[in-house]
């Protein structure tokens, strides 16, 4: 008898051939958020950036990627995940090359903000189509490799910058960064259009579109996360920035107005709010923006510190991460297959690791002479590594496991939107306070080396804050789980 997720995709090989186009796919999107970090100097050399357009091309890409999510998601499941899924990739791929080939700083920002609605068109698609590929233990299995291949990906990234930016040359190297992108997409996309599913299940009723809760929704987010998206650190930042907030407030009271309305009239909503009821996928969500506040945000800081700190090329700077990526791979490996017995237990195990390791990431870059510093982060990062592998891809599965298949999609999308809001605002508060720090110790008596030591440890204590608050979420929601467990016994 042929399964539900078989029916539409074949057996067992062409599940696991199309589960790997959407998965490379997926890695190529979050490589992007972490290897132009390290591209950074070579642009502001190349085209005259400021700090404020630097912090554009890292949470502008953020902030158009998390706005895309919500209704490329929702249009997955309705309609045809493969049909989006191909739009996104296509959209990104030339959106990459105009990039590449920016003539000047505001081209460019134009052209990362495209490419981070195309990269929030896809995204959902991903994690939809695991859904439909894959059940039970399966599915943990498949999302532990995706964890792992994000693991990669992630901590990956920075090196690869620097390789593309050795080969290119400090001025113009960073074109090479998304000129990496048009072939791998070009062939990403005819084994898309020739490999996934064509077919999916879908919710009984009517089919349709929800226009004026998504663009409330997206209101909602954009007002969120711009102030900090335009938080530089520096001393020319508004403090007017922040009245975005008092927009995000009467945009939400008028989203989750809308959202009730609309579904008490018998009409599908953007977002039911009643799958925030189910406690695993309401906690699974705050762990991963807290977890993607932090992880982005210390990665970045790295490769500043080495950078403009330290004074190593972009390609060392970068290989840093490389024993992250190592360790992180294998534990998510492992971590799929051990979460259908350990659950949530394995996950704050794994953010306990995490915090052990990125202290002693601090402590090796403020501690020891600068020559050892580099050697005694990248052991560290090993350690760190060996914690995130058993916290992104058992918290996905957790996440999603009790959520309908059909929804998938949408469900998936607001953990990316969590995840990408995060991201933006761990990235803009860790680093305005290293810019700040910087700012304020270079007017005075203090040793350049001396300030970039304040100033990561400053930025670092604000990504710790927050992996002590996933701890925390985790640590709730293992004694939530408990209880049931008790009661039942």
């Amino acid at each position: 008898m042929t399964s539900p997720c078989s029916a539409s995709t074949g057996r067992g090989g062409t599940r696991w051939q199309a589960y790997w186009v959407a998965v490379g796919v997926a890695a190529l999107t979050i490589l992007d958020l972490s290897k132009v970090n390290v591209g950074l100097p070579s642009i502001e050399k190349s085209l005259g950036a400021d700090s404020t357009s630097l912090q554009i091309i890292v949470a502008g890409y953020a902030l158009a990627f998390g706005l895309a999510l919500v209704p490329s998601g929702r249009l997955g499941d309705l309609y045809s995940r493969k049909t989006m899924f191909i739009v996104g990739l296509s959209a990104f791929t030339l959106s990459s090359a105009l990039c590449a080939l920016a003539p000047s700083i505001e081209i460019l920002l134009i052209a990362r903000i495209i490419q981070g609605v195309a990269a929030g068109i896809q995204m959902p698609q991903v994690l939809g189509l695991v859904q439909q590929l894959f059940q039970g233990e399966e599915r943990g299995r498949a999302f532990g490799i995706f964890g792992a291949t994000i693991g990669v990906a992630t901590a990956f990234g920075p090196t690869l910058g620097g390789l593309l930016i050795a080969i290119g040359g400090e001025t113009d190297g960073w074109r090479l960064l998304f000129w990496m992108n048009v072939p791998l997409g070009l062939v990403a996309l005819g084994f898309a259009i020739r490999l996934l599913p064509r077919t999916q299940a879908h919710q009984p009723g009517a089919r349709n579109l929800d226009l004026v809760g998504i663009v409330l929704l997206g209101a909602s987010v954009f007002s969120f996360m711009l102030p900090f998206v335009l938080t530089t650190g520096g001393p020319d930042d508004s403090a007017w920035r922040w009245l975005w907030l008092v927009g995000c407030a009467v945009a939400v009271v008028l989203f989750i107005w809308w959202e009730r309305r609309y579904e008490a009239s018998g009409k599908s909503p953007a977002i039911r709010f009643a799958l925030f009821r189910i406690s695993s996928y309401r906690n699974g969500l705050l762990l991963a923006a807290t977890w993607f506040a932090a992880g982005p945000a210390i990665f970045l800081l790295t490769t500043l510190y080495l950078q403009q700190g330290l004074g190593f090329a972009p390609v060392f700077a970068g290989m840093v991460s490389i024993s992250f990526a190592l360790t992180s791979a294998v534990s998510a490996l492992i971590g799929g297959r051990l979460v259908a017995r350990y659950g949530r237990s394995l996950v704050v195990l794994g953010v306990v690791v995490a915090i052990v390791g990125f202290v002693l990431v601090l402590l090796a870059a403020v501690l020891p002479p600068a020559d050892w510093s580099i050697w005694l982060m990248a052991a560290a990062m090993a350690v760190a590594g060996a914690g995130g592998g058993l916290v992104i891809s058992p918290n996905q599965t957790l996440t999603l496991a009790e959520i309908p298949v059909t929804e998938g999609g949408t469900a998936g999308s607001m953990a990316q939107v969590g995840q990408r809001v995060g991201t933006a605002v761990g990235v803009a508060a860790a680093s305005a306070l290293f810019f700040a720090t910087i700012y304020r110790e270079s007017a005075g008596p203090a040793t350049d080396l001396q300030f970039y030591h304040d100033a990561y440890r400053n930025g670092m204590f604000v990504a710790l804050g927050l992996l002590v608050v996933a701890l925390v979420i985790g640590l709730f929601d293992l004694r939530a789980r408990a209880r049931p467990a008790a009661d039942a016994a």
